[in-house]
């Protein structure tokens, strides 16, 4: 009964935060001109927020493997905040740190993954 009561705690807040993000978003600090400020100041919050469960799911992660899944979402979160930003100010290059990023995310969690499973990096 705990564990459901939990969970249903979990969803309420997560839900009520998603919704005051979509509903109310913050002020656009950085380009408050552009025609799709909302929905750029809406992604980026999304992508905090998600950012902040993954970072909880980090520190209080039960097992190892929690905490490498949380860590590849952080990197696939890292890749969402360059194609927003790219959307954002028109600048093709955060594309290329996109790419770059998701590469270097993909070859460290197959690193964690062979040392979790206690493997050497030529097996």
């Amino acid at each position: 009964m705990m564990r459901f009561l939990r969970w249903f705690l979990g969803f309420v807040v997560l839900g009520g935060l998603i919704a005051l993000i979509i509903a109310r978003p913050a002020p656009a600090i950085f380009y408050p001109d552009l025609p799709h400020t909302g929905f750029v100041v809406r992604a980026l919050y999304i992508l905090l927020l998600a950012g902040a469960l993954c970072m909880y799911r980090i520190i209080f992660g039960p097992t190892a493997a929690d905490r490498i899944v949380a860590i590849d979402i952080i990197g696939i979160l890292i890749v969402g905040f360059c194609a927003i930003v790219s959307i954002a100010t028109n600048r093709t290059w955060y594309v290329d740190v996109g790419i770059a990023w998701a590469l270097q995310s993909f070859i460290s969690t197959l690193a964690l993954s062979k040392h979790l499973e206690g493997k050497g990096f030529d097996e």
